[in-house]
């Protein structure tokens, strides 16, 4: 296994202050947080009042869905170059009519107001999953999308989303939203809701963010006025349907967004509610990490002639662009080794990392020591509240050169793009965890740095680890 070796490189230490950045709500959350997500979703009904629609009886205006209008240059690609382009990026697509991929931004007949706000934000070219996603989407067709975290999946169901509803009538009073986008946690919501923002303002596309744990009344009244884009957990949604404070007769543009997790969390019956009070003709956008044998069924159950995307691997892998590094130590030396490698890793330029601990009363801990040796860290974990969560990850976004100390509450939908180390603490449960919490390094095509503290109480995980660290191409 990889030990960590010292870098004698200069740049500001962590103890030096944080940098400048924009301010937006970017969050994560798997095992701790999704256990907190699920609390707060079981106040909320499960659906029991909603009233069955019997849409075969319903007389239903029609929608379009399809505004594929590609540059010459998409539709003139040979067969050849777009195999190419397929095998160079680990990506295969199955289904039928498969439209052709959009490799440069200019290519895939977005508005001028889009094209200037990707170019604001520096994006170069479309990931892989953009590039063939978006023409399928854009298309009108059903699909689910198989990728890795980092894949810039986000960007590729919005701007297809803010497409379609550009082309729909307005809303009128009493509406529902056109374009639904379900996500397991708050944490992941919010940070959909910052990607709305940026692109929505472009075309003047209001949207709102309603989750559990948090007042109810402005998510009310966000509704009562009519958006175009609804992001929500499960829970919270249904609360909402079955007040009749909203509905989903106009919706047509459906995401599931993690569907993988919100089975895990045991959404699946809320989910189900849900799609029964939109529209069978709605196009239906499914997002996941891996592709077992629940998300086939709910797919082949809730997709018409769907179109699959496969980036890479089916199985959860780690992330190529990352180093990983792991430390075997004993118990009682993790402490001393944290300062050490926190000391070697803030002599660089970019140096915010993301701590994860074991116990919530871990991170209180370790983030104290951490401040009390004079860096600046910040804790997070389900106990905070919600202004608290909300805080500390404003602050830490901004930040150049922080430290964040976090239970696995952070290890999904925290979308920061410039972490550039994880340390594993303590080693997680098991190895999803682990991929989900190191890949919140190495994002879209930056590169990242994974330390993990590798004690003989965890030598149980150390086949799988090891599987990992090859799978990863990493040095064993």
């Amino acid at each position: 296994m990889n030990r960590r070796g010292g870098s004698d490189r200069g740049g500001r230490d962590f103890r030096s202050g944080g940098g400048g950045g924009s301010s937006s709500l970017m969050r994560r959350n798997d095992r701790n947080g999704g256990r907190v997500e699920k609390r707060f979703d079981r106040q909320e009904r499960n659906g029991e009042n909603l009233r069955a629609i019997r849409w075969d009886q319903e007389k239903l205006d029609a929608f379009a869905k399809n505004f594929f209008k590609p540059a010459s240059s998409v539709l003139d690609r040979s067969r050849a170059e777009v195999n190419a382009y397929l095998d160079k990026n680990e990506i295969t697509v199955i289904g039928k009519n498969i439209p052709a991929p959009i490799l440069y931004f200019e290519e895939g007949g977005f508005p001028s107001s889009i094209l200037a706000e990707i170019t604001r934000q520096g994006y170069k070219e479309p990931t892989q999953i953009q590039a063939v996603g978006w023409s399928i989407a854009t298309s009108g067709r059903d699909m689910v999308g198989i990728a890795k975290t980092g894949s810039g999946k986000t960007l590729a169901y919005i701007l297809p989303a803010l497409i379609h509803i550009s082309n729909q009538p307005r809303l009128m009073r009493g509406d529902g939203p056109i374009a639904l986008v379900l996500a397991p946690t708050r944490e992941l919501a919010q940070q959909i809701q910052q990607v709305c923002d940026d692109f929505g303002r472009r075309m003047s596309v209001m949207n709102t963010c309603i989750f559990g744990g948090a007042s109810k009344m402005g998510q009310a009244n966000d509704l009562r006025r009519g958006v175009e884009i609804v992001i929500a957990t499960p829970g919270r949604l249904i609360d909402f349907l079955e007040s009749g404070t909203t509905n989903l007769r106009r919706t047509t543009y459906l995401v599931l967004d993690e569907a993988d997790r919100m089975l895990d969390m045991g959404f699946e019956p809320q989910i189900r509610k849900i799609i029964s009070q939109i529209r069978p003709d709605r196009q239906v956008l499914m997002w996941s990490a891996t592709w077992p044998k629940e998300i086939r069924k709910l797919a082949e159950e809730f997709l018409r002639d769907y179109i699959q995307i496969n980036i890479g691997s089916l199985n959860l892998a780690a992330n190529e662009n990352i180093l990983q590094i792991i430390e075997c130590c004993q118990e009682y030396e993790k402490e001393s080794r944290l300062f050490k490698l926190l000391a070697e890793i803030g002599k660089q330029g970019d140096n915010k990392a993301i701590v994860f601990v074991e116990t919530k009363r871990k991170v209180d801990q370790i983030a104290g020591i951490i401040k009390r040796n004079g860096w600046r860290a910040d804790g997070i974990h389900g106990d905070k509240t919600q202004k608290d969560r909300d805080y500390v990850l404003n602050t830490f976004r901004r930040m150049n050169n922080g430290i964040l100390v976090a239970t696995d509450v952070a290890s999904r939908g925290l979308d920061v793009d410039d972490v550039k180390y994880v340390i594993n603490f303590d080693f997680p449960n098991n190895t999803e965890d682990y991929i989900h919490r190191i890949g919140r390094t190495g994002r879209s095509t930056n590169k990242g740095t994974a330390y993990t503290f590798f004690t003989p109480a965890n030598s149980s995980k150390a086949n799988d680890l090891i599987q990992v660290l090859k799978t990863a191409n990493q040095y064993v």
